[in-house]
């Protein structure tokens, strides 16, 4: 059964503000008030560090021993973007030969934009569980917002900086993967204008939908659940996505949505962290961890682990 064996995070200490952008995305005074009061959204991260760097600070907080590092065999750069880096750079790569990781399979997962974490995290375990043996997967998340469209996403979001590094093993007595669905909505592969109504016609329901299914797999009622973490869009959508599927607000984490903004695929793991320092998972609890894509189509996803 798959695991969570270990989460690295970095979080840079730098922060930009909705009314920087006010210029270059052409908002208004009303506009940046909707971000800061209604949405929850104020501020991102932000880091000097390249994406390389990104990516190697996190796998540094993951505190590898020399014995796990012979070990992970897989790495999986789960990421938003198709493209992050100008090509012939390879920040994926550079961050593993830096940190003695240089020896493991390593490629993107990419297909479900802000929901690719949740791919890699099942794609790392069947890996695993195909080898049958004592190997170890390292799942990355992270990216720079190096365009508009990655700083950014009108009456919605802001991306913020940082990177994640999860230890993904296939057996293990914490976090153990209980069920995951993933629903891909094919009939949003097309432009973001001509699409983007419908999308957030249908969002709270779609994801509500995937994480009652995931709960339902995994032969648990909501009232199962101790925490739902969640991708970091914003807090509305995460007050009417509880609305239709009848869980309580206060059980999901939503602090860092305010503080450091959609941090791309590493918000779950970012989330993780937080859950199990603040105490908010103790040995047993059952959470979901929950995500949503919008690129070619769009995917609604969840998780459901056991502490």
């Amino acid at each position: 059964m798959t695991t969570l064996a270990g989460i690295g995070t970095f979080v840079p200490g730098a922060r930009v503000s909705i009314e920087s952008y006010a210029e270059e995305f052409d908002l208004t005074p009303m506009q940046v008030r909707v971000f800061r009061r209604y949405h929850k959204l104020g501020e991102a991260a932000r880091s000097d560090e390249s994406l390389t760097g990104l990516l190697r600070l996190a796998l540094e907080d993951l505190a590898l021993d020399e014995e796990r590092r012979a070990r992970v065999r897989y790495v999986l750069y789960a990421r938003t973007f198709p493209v992050v880096v100008p090509y012939p750079r390879n920040p994926l790569h550079d961050a593993l030969a830096a940190v003695g990781l240089g020896h493991a399979q390593a490629f993107a997962v990419g297909q479900q934009a802000c929901a690719s974490g949740l791919l890699a995290i099942d794609l790392a375990g069947r890996l695993l569980a195909a080898d049958g043996d004592d190997g170890l997967a390292v799942v990355l998340a992270g990216e720079k917002a190096f365009t508009g469209e990655a700083r950014f996403v009108p009456e919605t979001s802001m991306f913020g900086e940082g990177a994640a590094a999860c230890l993904v093993a296939a057996t293990g007595e914490r976090d153990r993967l209980l069920a995951y669905v993933a629903r891909l909505r094919g009939e949003f592969d097309g432009d973001l204008d001509e699409v983007a109504q419908e999308f957030q016609r249908i969002y709270h329901d779609a994801l509500g939908e995937a994480v009652t299914a995931a709960v339902a797999r995994a032969g648990l009622g909501l009232d199962d659940i101790a925490v739902i973490l969640p991708h970091n869009v914003n807090q509305v959508a995460w007050q009417r996505t509880c609305k239709r599927i009848g869980f309580p607000l206060e059980r999901v984490l939503l602090e860092h949505v305010a503080a450091i903004g959609h941090v791309f695929c590493a918000d779950a793991f970012i989330n993780h962290r937080t859950a199990v320092e603040r105490g908010l998972l103790r040995p047993g609890d059952r959470y979901v961890i929950a995500a949503a894509g919008a690129g070619r189509g769009a995917t609604f996803s969840a998780m459901v682990f056991e502490h």
